[in-house]
């Protein structure tokens, strides 16, 4: 079997080559161990740049994708950030390694269970996880300075905008249907929201409520 090293090593040029520039981003993907992350029947894929699926009818997403989204986002070391999916933890973790603090909230409550006991494993105390509806966000602890999405809406959710600081960026996949999905980058201004088109995605839709098993 190719040494984990050398996959991930080859898995950071992809990225490159897919146009991700920002070293920080680089550098976290390259710290954070994918195998950690993925179930045992894929373990051999865990450096190939492919979404995989983790149970409960989710998937962790293709490295390109986590990369491009956590770079549009332009994180500095100082920010409070919130992810809506944890899913399997992989997305959070890049993320800790970047900002300061990471409040990230999970519908699917044994996804949950099992990204806080990686998050523990390697160590990441500047993650605060919890298990609801993403689709209303975290209003207590409100607001954020970046928001990052990580399922499908089908319009920029104005409840994630109003929890976004003025000034601040939101990263969101928008488009119900899977085949026509776009990647959008949301800034909020004094004036009300600036958006940008980043290309077309695939992301399973964001779903209400919570699932307890």
């Amino acid at each position: 079997m190719t040494n984990p090293d050398s996959r991930k090593i080859r898995l950071i040029l992809d990225l490159r080559r897919g146009g991700v520039t920002n070293t920080r981003v680089l550098g976290a993907m390259e710290r954070v161990p994918r195998e950690l992350f993925i179930p045992d029947a894929f373990k051999d894929k865990a450096y190939e740049n492919v979404a995989l699926p983790i149970g409960h009818h989710q998937t962790v997403s293709q490295p390109l994708v986590v990369a491009r989204m956590t770079e549009a986002l332009k994180l500095g070391d100082r920010m409070k950030v919130l992810e809506i999916g944890t899913g399997s933890g992989y997305q959070a973790a890049v993320l800790a390694h970047l900002c300061r603090r990471l409040y990230s909230i999970e519908r699917v409550a044994p996804l949950l269970k099992q990204a806080e006991a990686r998050f523990s494993r390697l160590k990441l105390t500047n993650i605060t996880s919890m298990t609801g509806d993403g689709s209303r966000g975290w209003p207590e602890q409100a607001p954020f300075e970046r928001i990052i999405v990580t399922a499908a809406a089908a319009d920029v959710p104005p409840v994630l905008v109003d929890q976004l600081a003025i000034g601040g960026i939101m990263v969101v996949p928008i488009g119900q249907d899977d085949h026509d999905q776009h990647l959008i980058q949301v800034r909020r201004t004094e004036e009300g929201v600036e958006t940008m088109d980043m290309g077309k995605v695939r992301f399973v839709p964001m779903v209400e409520g919570i699932r307890a098993t």
